[in-house]
């Protein structure tokens, strides 16, 4: 598990991927500036009238917890992001460590962005409700680990599966092998853990999936992704 782990990681951050890399992290970064931006005019506008020192300690304040905000945004916005270019890191992969295998079918890119939306969603609401319970100590991490391992376990397998089975065929091969599947979404959880690092995580769950979709069901003819 941990060899292609970092099998994966060192993928990520190959030449063959790094353009790839630059474009997630470049528009998640310029749609949080432009965020920024905008929330700092909000603020300005809102507090125009107001007494000099105010204005500034209220400015300053919300400058501190936009960047708590923007932490927190970090991770769902990159999946929503790189939903544009998932399909093509899978095909990176099994093209490169797979070249006798039969191609993946990719997912029409509606289904593929509906399908990043929803998990960016689903992050954004596990890891909301992880921080309402940083009152008690230790199971905030327990529920952040244990909720995100399963969704980004079952996310990224299923969209590596979905190019071969369909999405009904990928989500039940998921479940057949569901333990294993969380197992590998504990490595990307761990990844999400990790501030700034976490913009990785669209990219190493994908390999990583792929990987272990293969390693699962070696060859596999593509029964049309679009099913």
């Amino acid at each position: 598990m941990l060899t292609i782990a970092v099998t994966a990681f060192g993928q990520i951050l190959s030449p063959r991927f790094r353009p790839i890399l630059l474009k997630v992290i470049g528009l998640t970064l310029a749609l949080l500036i432009v965020a920024g931006i905008a929330f700092s005019a909000l603020a300005a506008w809102f507090l125009d009238g107001f007494d000099p020192w105010i204005a500034m300690s209220a400015t300053f304040a919300a400058g501190l917890a936009y960047i708590f905000v923007a932490a927190y945004l970090l991770a769902p916005i990159s999946s929503v992001v790189a939903g544009f270019f998932l399909d093509e890191v899978a095909e990176k992969v099994e093209s490169h460590d797979y070249p006798r295998d039969p191609p993946g079918v990719a997912l029409p890119i509606m289904r593929a962005l509906v399908m990043s939306g929803r998990f960016a969603l689903l992050i954004g609401v596990v890891n909301l409700g992880a921080l309402l319970l940083l009152l008690i100590p230790g199971v905030n991490m327990l529920v952040f680990f244990v909720a995100n391992a399963y969704l980004l376990g079952r996310e990224y397998f299923e969209l590596a599966a979905c190019r071969f089975h369909g999405v009904a065929g990928a989500r039940a091969f998921r479940r057949r092998h569901g333990v294993t599947v969380f197992l590998y979404g504990l490595l990307i959880a761990f990844l999400l853990a990790v501030p700034v690092a976490n913009l990785l995580t669209p990219l190493f769950g994908t390999v990583l999936m792929v990987h272990l979709h293969k390693r699962l069901a070696p060859v596999q003819v593509a029964e049309g992704a679009a099913n």
